[in-house]
């Protein structure tokens, strides 16, 4: 959920897509193959601006899977890479650090993203109109090969994984060189 689509949504939307976190939390944390396939789940974004009830169910989320390290999913709830990038050079000007010192490692020390390894491949789905990133991960997509879908998300489905999973094992990763 990002901040922009948020901001275009109804109420009785947005209290629908509320719900459907709270609810989703409670079936993870009851799925055994979370446990079984150590998967930890972060969340990032401007957590909060949720209401306390979904910030409360995302903290339980992060809390019982918090010692699972074989698999990882992030969710980006609330999120703006551009807002990401702003309230990193906030926190940076806040801990006081000095001009000189400001580089590539210092920004990604205070992004969202900080304890997240680089991006390899990011799948946008939705795109009947053109290829667009949508404000997504901007700092760490930057080196990233892209694969754009006009499949909804509800619709992707195992095959279409396969497929883009194959797709990315061919292409040549140069990272900007």
């Amino acid at each position: 959920m990002s901040l922009e689509n948020l901001r275009k949504r109804s109420e009785e939307e947005i209290k629908y897509i509320f719900r459907i976190i709270l609810d989703a939390v409670d079936a993870v944390v009851k799925e055994a193959t979370v446990k079984e396939e150590k998967v930890n789940f972060n969340v990032i974004g401007r957590i909060h601006l949720l209401p306390e009830e979904v910030r409360n169910k995302i903290k339980e989320l992060i809390d019982f899977t918090k010692d699972n390290d074989q698999n990882f999913i992030n969710l980006c709830i609330m999120y703006d890479g551009q807002e990401e990038i702003v309230d990193a050079v906030k926190e940076i000007i806040k801990n006081g650090v000095k001009e000189e010192e400001i580089n590539k490692e210092i920004i990604k020390k205070h992004l969202y993203t900080r304890n997240f390894p680089e991006v390899d491949y990011i799948i946008r789905t939705g795109m009947e109109d053109g290829a667009r990133i949508s404000g997504f991960l901007l700092w760490d997509a930057s080196y990233a090969e892209f694969k754009f879908r006009s499949d909804l998300w509800p619709d992707y489905s195992k095959e279409m994984v396969i497929e883009d999973l194959k797709d990315f094992c061919n292409r040549v990763r140069r990272k900007g060189k």
